[in-house]
């Protein structure tokens, strides 16, 4: 009889309304507020999440300006110095529809990119890709990458905003 009068009481304690000597707080917001993001992508897609950015650069000659695509760290050689801005490597996101090999290709070739408003030039080569360019994938999974690459400031380079663009793509076998 013990066990069952254990339970009744238990059972009664929980009807009881809770909070009842408790006074009631107005609700506050969280200060700094909370924000929420998500990426939806489609199996068997791929999305560019950031744009390959060499940031601002001064030169007094020629040099190069490398990206790293593992540690996103920028390098110079010769007379070229980075001025800072937002350096970084280029970003995406893709997904597998099943559990699949994927094979991410990147430039082999250097592009050219062209002076906002004119008609000078400068190349971007050497691509590196972050990881493997065969990945093994299971069924519904996303995978990110990173490219970096070299761009080449020549002497006398014209100063401006240079743009251009190179393509990535992936196979699956």
């Amino acid at each position: 009889m013990l066990p069952l009068r254990f339970l009744f009481t238990f059972a009664g304690l929980a009807l009881l309304p809770a909070g009842v000597s408790a006074q009631q707080m107005p609700p506050k917001s969280a200060t700094p507020r909370a924000g929420a993001s998500s990426v939806l992508i489609y199996p068997l897609t791929l999305t560019t999440q950031a744009n390959l950015d060499f940031g601002l650069l001064a030169s007094n000659g020629a040099g190069t300006v490398v990206i790293d695509p593992v540690s996103s760290k920028l390098s110079t050689t010769g007379l070229v110095t980075s001025l800072g801005g937002n350096p970084r490597p280029a970003a995406f996101i893709g997904a597998s529809r099943s559990a699949s090999v994927v094979i991410i290709r990147i430039p082999k070739q250097p592009i050219t990119i062209r002076r906002i408003g004119g008609t000078e030039t400068m190349v971007v080569r050497d691509f590196t890709l972050q990881g493997q360019d065969k990945r093994t994938l299971a069924r519904s999974e996303a995978f990110a990458f990173n490219v970096g690459a070299t761009l080449v400031v020549a002497a006398g380079q014209a100063e401006g905003v240079y743009s251009g663009e190179f393509d990535v793509t992936i196979q699956y076998p």
